[in-house]
């Protein structure tokens, strides 16, 4: 689901001065060939790298095929105040690829992260991984089906998933489901009309291989389907004694849920880094 990235913009642009403290470091390519930018990172970090921190790797939404990780500026800031290490991605959209080019790229920058964050402060023992929208379907679609980490030729290195108000948990149920409307071409773009493939693509479809803790977050008011794939993901890994952890944030739309994150003293902060703490 996309977000108004204007709006974004006009309110990055206004706070440059809170960067004060904070090492950046920007388009950093992840891969060898870093095509028209969407391969590339930024990293948002406490400047004293005294003592290693936690890391927290944040994949945008926008429905697969909008996006960049420019607009979320104020996210790496407001991490790294809380002294963390935040690393802000781009990875590539549709039409031009499918979601598993996409994932693949997810994969490609987690390991990046794996094998320099530490220079930079970060414990590379300690990444934890958090995307909205689309951007919950690639953290947990890497996270949750091991042929993505395989294929960059590494284990799974993530410690931890938050998803925020994640779409796309089952994209199998949802395109069997919904009726046709002015999205469907673009979802088709991103997960072809092969139904085998709708489930291929479906995070929720690969619980087994789920060893690490979940923090999932829903908006009270966001889409029917992402309150019912969301809970049904928290109840499913609940059931299947994995450790996981739900919350319905009061009053929140499907965008409400990341732009209020703007603001340094939300408290999902707060919720977030208690999460991260309770799994050292």
């Amino acid at each position: 689901m996309k977000l108004n990235i204007a709006l974004f913009l006009i309110l990055s642009a206004c706070m440059p001065q809170l960067f004060a403290g904070i090492g950046i470091r920007q388009d950093v390519a992840y891969t060898a060939n870093a095509e028209n930018r969407r391969n590339l990172l930024d990293v948002y970090y406490p400047e004293d790298i005294s003592t290693p921190k936690d890391v927290v790797v944040f994949i945008h939404g926008g429905s697969w095929d909008s996006g960049n990780k420019e607009t979320y500026r104020w996210l790496g800031k407001n991490m790294a105040r809380r002294n963390l290490v935040s690393v802000i991605i781009n990875y590539s959209l549709s039409p031009e690829v499918q979601f598993e080019k996409m994932a693949l790229d997810c994969a490609f920058s987690v390991k990046w992260v794996k094998e320099n964050v530490a220079e930079l402060g970060g414990r590379p023992d300690r990444i934890f991984v958090m995307g909205h929208s689309a951007g919950g379907h690639l953290a947990a679609l890497i996270n949750n089906d091991p042929r993505f980490f395989k294929q960059v030729g590494i284990p799974n290195p993530i410690r931890g998933v938050i998803l925020n108000d994640s779409f796309g948990l089952d994209m199998f149920e949802f395109l069997n489901a919904a009726r046709p409307d002015k999205r469907t071409r673009s979802f088709l773009q991103t997960f072809s009309t092969d139904k085998n493939l709708w489930m291929l693509g479906s995070p929720n479809y690969y619980l087994a291989n789920v060893n690490n803790p979940y923090l999932i977050f829903v908006g009270e008011r966001t889409y029917p389907v992402i309150k019912l794939q969301s809970y049904r993901l928290y109840q499913n890994l609940t059931r299947m004694n994995k450790t996981t952890e739900y919350e319905l944030i009061p009053h929140k739309r499907h965008k409400g849920m990341i732009i209020q994150m703007f603001f340094s003293h939300n408290r999902m902060y707060d919720r977030i880094i208690a999460f991260m703490k309770k799994y050292s």
